[in-house]
């Protein structure tokens, strides 16, 4: 396993397709234009389209071939095409499962035991098609306090992969904003206004901008804004007298804290819940996040 490799594959693994038929075999990789609230640009897809032509350079060495950018007015497609019995190929469907859609995949248990430099790049990979970093989207009430986030649509599994690769790398993850509906609707508000179905949204890992430093994005406007972002947090403790070692700390390092009863909600059977945590109540994502794999 190479970095460029790894790197490739979290890109695939983060918000990839695999099309096929009976010659060739053509990777997709989607990359959204979210806009940033940390800075000025307004056209994401032409910094996204000038990022990708410097990875262009590195990956079209990696695959012998290069890449096509496609660029929409949402988003930006990152995509090549080899034989169906290519080398890279045959090692692409392997790690994943063969499966065709990131919607279902799941990493292969040997990209657990790579060097902790490929575990990182992977997650770099992962972090520049799905992740992003907003002023608004601080912690608690201190607006100092920024945090990176990854969006997972759909994919519970992915979701503990991506944080058990981050532990393996000693980055915690802050929280965990399931799209389950004791999380994203705990009150019943918007089950009892008539959207039964508010909760069914993409889950996302929250990082602290600081520890999300050591994956850092090759999407140069995202990390520009991880890097002025993890800046304020870091002068933002300071100032406040903080110790800004308390952002590192896995939710199993802590002390137990007593959170808020929430009511049954009835979407707790909805078949859009993995079968093992269907049917249950939570209180809090860590005893999610507990149930599905995520822990010491």
């Amino acid at each position: 396993m190479t970095n460029e490799f790894a790197y490739l594959l979290g890109m695939i693994l983060g918000n990839g397709e695999i099309v096929r038929d009976n010659q060739n075999t053509q990777i997709n990789i989607d990359i959204p234009h979210k806009k940033l609230e940390t800075d000025s640009c307004r056209d994401i897809d032409i910094y996204v389209k000038a990022s990708l032509v410097d990875i262009n350079r590195v990956l079209s060495r990696l695959a012998s071939t290069n890449f096509d950018i496609n660029t929409g007015r949402k988003s930006t497609i990152f995509s090549f095409q080899k034989n169906n019995n290519d080398y890279l190929i045959q090692e692409i469907l392997r790690l994943t499962g063969n499966v065709f859609k990131h919607d279902y995949m799941r990493m292969d248990a040997s990209l657990f035991t790579m060097p902790a430099d490929c575990k990182r790049m992977l997650l770099k990979g992962i972090a520049d098609v799905t992740g992003y970093i907003r002023r608004s989207n601080y912690a608690f009430a201190n607006r100092y306090e920024h945090r990176a986030y990854i969006e997972i649509p759909a994919n519970w599994y992915m979701v503990v992969d991506i944080c058990n690769m981050l532990k393996d790398v000693d980055v915690p993850v802050q929280t965990i904003d399931w799209a389950h509906p004791n999380m994203r609707d705990g009150l019943l508000k918007k089950y009892k206004s008539g959207q039964v179905n508010f909760w069914k949204k993409e889950h996302q890992i929250k990082i602290f901008a600081n520890e999300f430093l050591k994956i850092g994005f090759n999407i140069k406007h995202k990390n520009d804004a991880l890097q002025r972002l993890a800046d304020e947090e870091i002068k933002g403790f300071s100032d406040a007298g903080r110790d800004i070692s308390v952002t590192h700390h896995f939710y199993w390092e802590k002390s137990p804290r007593k959170g808020k009863v929430k009511p049954p909600h009835p979407g707790e059977n909805d078949a859009f819940i993995p079968e093992e945590i269907r049917g249950q109540h939570f209180n809090s994502w860590t005893e999610i996040a507990r149930k599905l794999g995520y822990h010491e």
